[in-house]
């Protein structure tokens, strides 16, 4: 009950924040749905060249990419870590994090809300939609709760391997960091993996598992039964990927030397 109270009160304080610039927060509203509709134009480019990719049609991809923008949403929401080093690390807040009675990543993680990227997961389930409509997929009453977890699952493995990342700066001060690229790598993750070849795939699916935050769960609601394996593994890794990046973590903690010289 303390975490909850504590999640609130800093929720109630970033509304607070974020209704003061609603200029700002409309700007960036658009500018998120801007880049969202950059991709899916890439794929309708792609699919102007060609009916099918790798037997996957443009309906599916699309369909891929919608899911894919659900978890990366609550990802984006509650994970925005990606200035951990320069912040935390280089500019030394990490010294005001350790003094207080709270887990410290349970704390980056609320100072670093963006709750607008939620924004992101509406659209995707429209862009799902749209594909689903065209592809005339039906659905059990059991979906819901099917798709519910496996988004939860691929929100866990973008968070886990984050948080990882985060905490080699524990051990390295620099102010470089590879997040960035990892971002970039990330978004393979929206695209079927049997486009790659076999070393690609298997980085995406066993060591940087971005495929199950896109494809390996979309494919179960695409009825791509050659998939159902790796679609019900999702929230596996996701936990298993989480957890490791909490140990590591507070490894990481036991480390941090401090800003001082």
């Amino acid at each position: 009950m303390f975490y909850v109270s504590m999640f609130l009160q800093y929720l109630g304080q970033y509304m607070k924040t974020r209704l003061q610039y609603r200029t700002d927060l409309v700007v960036e509203l658009f500018s998120d749905l801007l880049f969202q509709a950059v991709n899916l134009v890439f794929i309708l480019v792609v699919f102007g060249h060609t009916q099918l990719l790798s037997g996957w049609n443009r309906e599916e991809i699309i369909f891929i990419y919608g899911f894919f923008l659900v978890p990366f949403a609550l990802f984006s929401s509650f994970f925005s870590i990606w200035d951990f080093n320069e912040r935390y690390i280089v500019k030394g807040e990490m010294d005001r994090i350790l003094t207080r009675p709270i887990h410290s990543l349970f704390q980056v993680v609320l100072e670093r809300m963006e709750l607008e990227s939620l924004f992101g997961a509406v659209t995707g389930i429209a862009v799902m939609a749209y594909a689903a409509t065209r592809l005339n997929l039906t659905f059990q009453w059991y979906d819901i709760f099917l798709f519910i977890v496996m988004v939860i699952g691929g929100a866990l493995v973008y968070a886990g391997i984050f948080i990882m990342l985060a905490s080699i700066a524990f051990w390295s001060d620099a102010r470089t960091s590879i997040m960035p690229m990892m971002y970039n790598i990330g978004n393979y993750g929206r695209y079927p993996v049997d486009i790659y070849n076999k070393i690609i795939r298997f980085v995406l699916t066993w060591v940087l598992p971005f495929a199950f935050v896109g494809v390996y769960p979309a494919s179960y609601f695409l009825g791509r039964t050659e998939w159902y394996w790796y679609a019900f593994m999702t929230p596996v890794m996701g936990i298993l990927f989480f957890l490791l990046a909490i140990i590591l973590w507070n490894i990481g903690v036991t480390k941090y030397r401090g800003a001082g010289n």
